[in-house]
Formats: structure tokens, C-alpha cells, sequence
């Protein structure tokens, strides 16, 4: 049995979603489809997410939706079209639209723009199983509020184990499931979206839950690349790579999958196949538990931009029981997590993502720190990329992290921080962000360097 979760431009129109259907023909071995939202159908389109976005802002500003709404339709319209469907799945889009618009704003404003994302996928899901019985093939809409049942906020959006009960019963199905992507329920009914990527992680949760023997994630590239190929011209192809390299690399900017899809497979050793909607014939790249020897003792190189440097420095603190962790407790309370602690004798710095911060929580925390932990030094750096250099053979190659550092010095960059994991599967570095892009390709040259055979 196989899950097969397609991505917004794998079902942006009428053709995409044609190309889906003759997919799912192709291998009875299909049985559970999840998919997202429409996506852009050209460079200079808009995503149904970001049209519903506009949608919320409308309705929690108190102004004029009606024209949004109609974008929004409008689009469901020209997809149902083509796809020969009749007026019924338009009707039935625009009644739930406008039920979210007047029942989610009675919650909060934040109800609402989860409210109104989630018909992105929601309603695509409906549209897609319609579609597919009137071809012929015989396919059934599953709410996630039939099951994909989500603990409550604030903690981050995560499916309770219940929710993997609930939803084995899927297995058993003679029709083809359609399930929406990047949402679950409360057990109290009420709807919360996972974070970016979610379609991923619900199509994981649903190949975890009928114990499927493959989870295809089916996107618009023909398989994950060793370094991202707008910055390295035709960096190399990953045809197999491990679960803890894909979750490095994902980490770190790797937008081919998101890294928190990989838990719930990850645990039953379900392999992931990411494969091309436009080419499914290619053979994709294949996430497994263990993987054959390889090559090169690096897998992928990725970066990401938008981490700051918390940096906190008082003599004798290696003397000091509990600093790191009354430090940590002042991040908690702000709702920060961090990504990295690397530390000295007397100063430790703490990595986090840009994003959790605002100027209201850097003074409370610097404000803090300097008098719960009465330290000498405490500042805020921003504009930060983390650099990860990532593979299952690093921990047998001698002299790789000099070879990585090598490679970052002649870029002029100064390294702000490294770090290796204890499972020496990924070596991190901190550097500006204005030198991410000339790293990536120094570290892809002195690593993929062709290999003699």
C-alpha cells in the first residue's frame, strides 16, 4: 500500500491535477492521496494560501471580502472547468468560504487565518475526489476531523497518538482516499494548521497510520539535489539518502521536504519517495533508514538565512551550577526555542530563529539576563546563516571538519560558530548571511569534486 501526498504545483490546475489522477491510475498500490492547495500555475501567479491569507486580513480589518472571495472561487472555478465538473463544487467552495468568514471570526483573529488557510487544501481535497469519480475511478473525501485528532495550542501543532488509530481504519477502504493536507482538530473540534510544509507531515501521518509500505511525496523536481541548484549549477543528484541526513539538510533549508514530516515515518522505517508530478517516471530519490556504503562522506551541503546570536558572557561561569539552564528557562518564557548552545569557559551563545524575536522580547530578555544572571556581557547579533554540511560517512573521514573550514576561509567569511553533533552526521557552521552563498559553492567544490573510479 502506498501514500501519496502531492504538492501545490503538483495540483495548481486543471492539467496538474489531470497528470495526479493518471498517477494514482497507474498503481493500485495508491490508495491514499493527500493533497495541498492549489499552488501558482505560473511565475507571476498567486497561490490559493496566499488569495486566503488576503481573505483573513480582510476579515479581521472589518473591510470588503467580496472581491476576495470571488478570487478565491474564481480560481476553484477555472480548475473545475477544466476538469469537466459541473457548478456543484464552485457552490459548495463559496458556502463554506463564507460559513468560515462569519463562524471563525466569533473565535479570534487567529481562528480565523487558520480557519481560512485550511479551505485551501480542504477544499481542493473535495474537488479532487469529485473529479476522480467522474472518471471513473472510485474515491472518497476524508474530513481530518474524522480522525487526525491534534493537541491543543499553544504547544506547536502536533497529531496526539490517538489520532494514528483513528486513521488505520483507512487501510480497509475499497475507494481511493482524498484527504487534505496542513491541518487536524482538537478533541474539542477546533481546527489548528501544522507549520510550513504541512501537507508533508499529514501525508506521514497517514502512511505512519495505515502502515503503508511507501510514502510518495510527489512535488516539481525529479529528486533532491546534493547543494540548492539556484546556487551551484547542476550540483548532483541524491538518489538515496538516510532519514537523520534528510532531516539535516531539511533543517537547514532543504525546501524539498519538511523535516518534521519525517517523524512519523521515520519510527515505523516507512522509506520516502520523493518524485515529479511532470515526470513521474524518474526515479526519484528515496529516503531510508539505513542506506549502502557511499562514495563521498558527504551526502548534501544547504543553508539557511534568519538565525541571531544571543551572546552572554560572565567570568567563572563554567563554576556557576544552573546558568545554562536559568538562561534557557528566560528563552522559555519568551516562547523562544533555540537551535544551538555552543559555549566557552565564560560565554555561551544561543542560536535562534529571527522570526521569534521582536524588539519588546530582546529587552526583556537582555534586561533579564543581565539581572537574574548578573552577567558582564549580553548582546543581540542578527543576520545570520547556519551552514550544515551533512552524511552518514562523515564520522569515518578524518580531517573533514578542516577540509570545511578550509573551504569557508576562502570566501573571507569568519566563522561565528561550529558545531558537530554527537551522531557526527552533520558539521554546522554560523556565518553572515552575506557570504552564505559564496560558502555553499566553496564546500560543493572541495566535496563534490569528481570522484575517480
Amino acid at each position: 500500500m502506498k501514500v501519496c501526498k502531492f504538492g501545490g504545483t503538483s495540483v495548481a490546475s486543471a492539467e496538474q491535477v489531470k497528470k495526479v489522477a493518471n498517477i494514482v491510475q497507474s498503481d493500485s498500490e495508491r490508495r491514499c492521496v493527500v493533497v495541498s492547495a492549489p499552488g501558482k500555475r505560473h511565475a507571476d501567479d498567486i497561490k490559493v494560501t496566499d488569495l486566503l491569507i488576503d481573505l483573513a486580513e480582510a476579515v479581521n480589518a472589518g473591510a470588503e471580502i467580496e472581491d476576495k472571495i470571488q478570487a478565491v472561487v474564481t480560481r476553484y472555478e477555472d480548475n473545475a472547468r477544466g476538469l469537466g465538473l459541473d457548478q456543484e463544487i464552485s457552490d459548495i467552495i463559496e458556502a463554506d468560504l463564507r460559513a468560515r468568514c462569519t463562524n471563525a471570526v466569533k473565535v479570534s483573529p487567529e481562528y480565523v487565518l487558520d480557519s481560512l488557510k485550511a479551505s485551501g487544501e480542504d477544499n481542493n481535497a473535495k474537488m479532487i475526489a469529485m473529479y476522480f469519480n467522474s472518471i471513473g475511478i472510485e474515491a472518497k473525501y476524508v474530513s481530518p476531523k474524522d480522525g487526525l485528532i491534534v493537541n491543543e495550542p499553544p504547544a506547536r501543532t502536533m497529531a496526539l497518538p490517538e489520532a494514528y488509530e483513528n486513521l488505520s481504519v483507512l487501510k480497509d477502504s475499497k475507494e481511493i482516499i482524498v484527504f487534505p493536507g496542513f491541518f487536524g482538530y482538537t478533541k474539542d473540534g477546533v481546527l489548528r494548521t501544522f507549520d510550513r510544509g504541512g501537507s508533508d507531515i499529514t501525508g506521514a501521518i497517514l502512511a505512519a497510520a495505515v502502515g503503508a509500505d511507501l510514502y510518495e511525496n510527489f512535488t516539481d523536481v525529479d529528486c533532491v539535489f546534493s547543494a540548492n541548484p539556484k546556487v551551484v549549477n547542476n550540483p548532483a543528484e541524491i538518489t538515496e539518502i538516510t532519514y537523520r541526513e534528510m532531516r539535516e539538510l531539511s533543517y537547514a533549508g532543504f525546501s524539498v521536504f519538511h523535516d518534521e514530516a519525517l517523524m512519523p515515518v521515520f519510527k515505523l522505517k516507512i522509506p520516502v519517495n520523493i518524485k515529479n508530478t511532470n515526470n513521474p517516471a524518474a526515479p526519484g530519490t528515496r529516503i531510508v533508514a539505513e542506506s549502502v556504503e557511499k562514495r563521498r562522506p558527504v551526502t548534501g551541503i544547504s543553508a539557511d538565512k534568519g538565525f541571531s546570536i544571543l551572546y552572554v558572557s560572565k567570568y567563572l561561569m563554567n563554576r556557576e551550577i544552573g546558568f545554562g539552564r536559568k538562561l534557557l528557562q528566560i528563552l522559555e518564557e519568551e516562547n523562544i526555542s533555540y537551535e544551538h548552545t555552543p559555549s566557552g569557559l565564560d560565554d555561551i551563545s544561543v542560536i535562534v530563529r529571527s522570526y521569534q524575536l521582536d524588539e519588546a522580547k530582546e529587552a526583556r530578555i537582555l534586561k533579564r539576563v543581565r539581572e537574574e544572571l548578573h552577567a558582564d556581557d549580553v548582546h543581540f547579533r542578527h543576520g545570520f546563516s547556519m551552514i550544515v554540511v551533512v552524511g552518514e560517512g562523515m564520522n569515518n573521514n578524518t580531517g573533514l571538519a578542516a577540509r570545511a573550514a578550509t573551504a569557508i576561509s576562502k570566501t573571507g567569511a569568519n566563522i561565528e560558530m561550529i558545531n558537530q553533533g554527537s551522531s557526527e552526521v552533520s558539521l554546522s557552521f554560523g556565518v553572515q548571511d552575506q557570504y552564505a552563498d559564496a560558502i555553499l559553492k566553496s564546500l560543493y567544490e572541495e566535496f563534490f569534486q569528481p570522484v575517480n573510479v
